[in-house]
């Protein structure tokens, strides 16, 4: 039978991708994605047949995809993090549901997960994710902008730690500010926020702000954006002769159990 991996291959370090996926690439005469996500894969695409297709050419990449497997070829699609959370698995899904080719049929297709943005953010400033979490794209070139809004004001009512992500482009650069103002009527301005960008890459930057302080000019489509929920806290720990360090955690309701 013909095989399609569906793959996420993490935040971009290769010492972060799982050894699944790993085997999944090398097993694979056939790799489509976004050029950067080939890119940061580095020597494991030597001697594969590399298809890359631009931002924008999604659906055109999961066709692509699934034809080149149907035609006996072991191929993979790949996306960075875990191609599961707004990313290309449900294509290929939505493809099979709304417009299949009979041929497709015969395709055996396998997804294998990815440590997701919000996972390696939350990694680099503690715990941020201990307690009910939840992850809304900003984005509303497929989504209806009222539907967004009406997410992010349940999940801010419902204290719930939210990861923002696609939170800001250069045709969309009102949506976090929205977001921020919907926040800030339930919960402290205090409220911990962590921007993570190229999380684990050459240029990784991590900062931590306040809800307050947040600034949406300083953020871009790299950045994954986490708010604390309402009792989010940032924890300062100085180690003798080392520099001060951050972390960020939200306690999961242990505090009577550790008096």
């Amino acid at each position: 039978m013909s095989k399609l991996y569906v793959i996420g291959t993490g935040p971009g370090d290769l010492n972060w991708l799982t050894p699944a996926a790993k085997q999944a690439i090398e097993q694979s005469t056939d790799l489509v994605a976004y050029g950067l996500y080939l890119r940061l894969l580095g020597e494991l695409t030597e001697g594969k047949t590399c298809h890359e297709q631009d931002l924008g050419e999604e659906i055109s990449r999961a066709r692509n995809a699934l034809d080149l497997a149907a035609s006996g070829k072991t191929t993979s699609l790949i996306s960075s993090g875990d191609i599961g959370i707004f990313a290309m698995a449900t294509l290929v899904f939505e493809l099979l549901d709304t417009s299949p080719k009979a041929e497709w049929s015969n395709v055996d297709i396998e997804v294998l997960p990815g440590i997701s943005a919000m996972q390696a953010a939350a990694s680099r400033v503690g715990a941020p994710l201990g307690h009910d979490f939840c992850a809304i794209s900003l984005s509303d070139l497929l989504t209806p902008w009222e539907t967004i809004e009406k997410r992010i004001t349940c999940a801010a009512q419902g204290d719930f730690v939210i990861s923002f992500y696609n939170p800001v482009s250069k045709k969309r650069d009102w949506q976090l500010q929205k977001a921020k103002d919907i926040l800030l009527t339930c919960r402290p301005a205090s409220t911990p926020v962590i921007l993570g960008r190229n999380i684990t890459r050459e240029t990784e930057a991590i900062t931590i702000t306040t809800l307050e302080a947040l600034d949406p000019t300083q953020v871009d489509m790299l950045t994954l954006v986490m708010i604390g929920n309402s009792e989010s806290k940032v924890l300062t720990v100085t180690p003798e002769g080392k520099p001060s360090k951050k972390w960020v955690y939200t306690p999961r309701g242990y505090s009577k159990k550790l008096v």
